[in-house]
């Protein structure tokens, strides 16, 4: 098992298990390898050092903004989990609903789904609140 440290284009680091080289590259020209928190495919390796379990922890550093990012990727990726758990996706019928929803014409329910720049901005001067939020194709599975 091959454990890589990728980047996408949007410096988001993440790790990818593949069970060999060719398997990383075969997943990567299919399009299957992306970015949990933005979707992006375009996709690179970084330089990783072997992780070798001598069994002593070291702390990590106060300022160690490698950490941080880690810790923010985390809380991303606690919160989506929890946002596809909890909503309903209505998919691109996204900016009628609300609008529905916003009229009484449904009941209201917490849901999801797509909607252009321009729709999102009419909502929102309708005076429906919504929440731009990008989730990658990946959200919708289970995210290691």
């Amino acid at each position: 098992m091959k454990v890589l440290d990728l980047q996408c284009r949007q410096g988001h680091v993440f790790e990818g298990w593949f069970a060999c080289e060719e398997d990383f590259r075969s997943q990567q020209q299919r399009g299957l390898v992306q970015c949990p928190l933005c979707a992006d495919e375009h996709i690179e390796k970084r330089l990783s050092a072997p992780r070798l379990n001598l069994g002593a922890r070291a702390e990590p550093a106060a300022n160690d903004s490698a950490a941080a990012d880690a810790g923010a990727q985390a809380a991303w990726l606690a919160l989506a989990r929890k946002l596809m758990a909890n909503t309903e996706d209505v998919g691109p019928r996204f900016a009628q609903e609300a609008r529905r929803m916003h009229h009484g014409e449904v009941p209201e329910r917490a849901i999801r789904g797509q909607a252009t720049p321009h729709d999102a901005l009419q909502l929102i001067e309708e005076g429906i609140a919504v929440l731009p939020m990008p989730l990658p194709v990946a959200a919708k599975e289970t995210l290691q």
